[in-house]
Order: C-alpha cells, then sequence, then structure tokens
C-alpha cells in the first residue's frame, strides 16, 4: 500500500511520509552530556530536606501542645464558672406594700357630685 508519491532519487516525499519526515527533521534529539546524566541533589539536598522534615516535625508537636494547653485553659474556666453559678445565691428584692385603697364607706352623699 503506498501513501503518496515517492521520489527517492530526488528525496521529495509527499503525502504522508512527507509530513512524518518533516517532523523527525525539525525534532532535534539532544546529545547527551555524560556528567549530566546522574543527578542527584547530594548531601547537601539531603541534609536540607532532613532538616525541613525536622523542623515540620517540631512545629506539628508545638501546635498540638499548645492546642492542647488551650482546650485545658477553656475547661478549667468552664468548671470554675459552673462552681461560680452554684454558689451565687439569688435573693429577691422586698417588695413594697401596695398603696392603701381609699376607703369610700366614709363618703358623704353630697360630695359625689
Amino acid at each position: 500500500m503506498v501513501h503518496g508519491i515517492r521520489l527517492i532519487a530526488g528525496e521529495i516525499l509527499i503525502g504522508m511520509d512527507f509530513l512524518l519526515y518533516t517532523l523527525l527533521a525539525a525534532t532535534t534529539t539532544p546529545t547527551p552530556v555524560p556528567d549530566d546524566t546522574y543527578n542527584s541533589p547530594g548531601t547537601v539536598g539531603f541534609l536540607v530536606t532532613f532538616a525541613v522534615a525536622g523542623i515540620a516535625v517540631f512545629l506539628i508537636f508545638d501546635m498540638n501542645r499548645r492546642v492542647r494547653s488551650t482546650r485545658y485553659r477553656a475547661e478549667v474556666r468552664e468548671k470554675l464558672a459552673q462552681e461560680e453559678l452554684e454558689n451565687l445565691t439569688v435573693e429577691k428584692p422586698e417588695r413594697p406594700a401596695p398603696p392603701a385603697k381609699p376607703n369610700r364607706a366614709n363618703q358623704e352623699p353630697d360630695q359625689a357630685q
């Protein structure tokens, strides 16, 4: 099966072969340098990574300690507030005596106008 016209003598390719040839000619493959084939962070990279991991672990433990102490303080405050409410006695104030009702039995008939 032929995918296009191919003239080998003039190096002219037509069709799908031409497209493939053009793409292959356009992409260049880099030549590997022997020194760049082994990429490693080395001892310094390992130490820096180890230090970052150690700091992260320290921060997690420190955060956990601070959250725990804050929670304990809140629990103690809550208990103290509860005890204060239990010891608090509320006394009702004495109410004043209601006003005396007027004595209407002693009214005279002439004054009723």
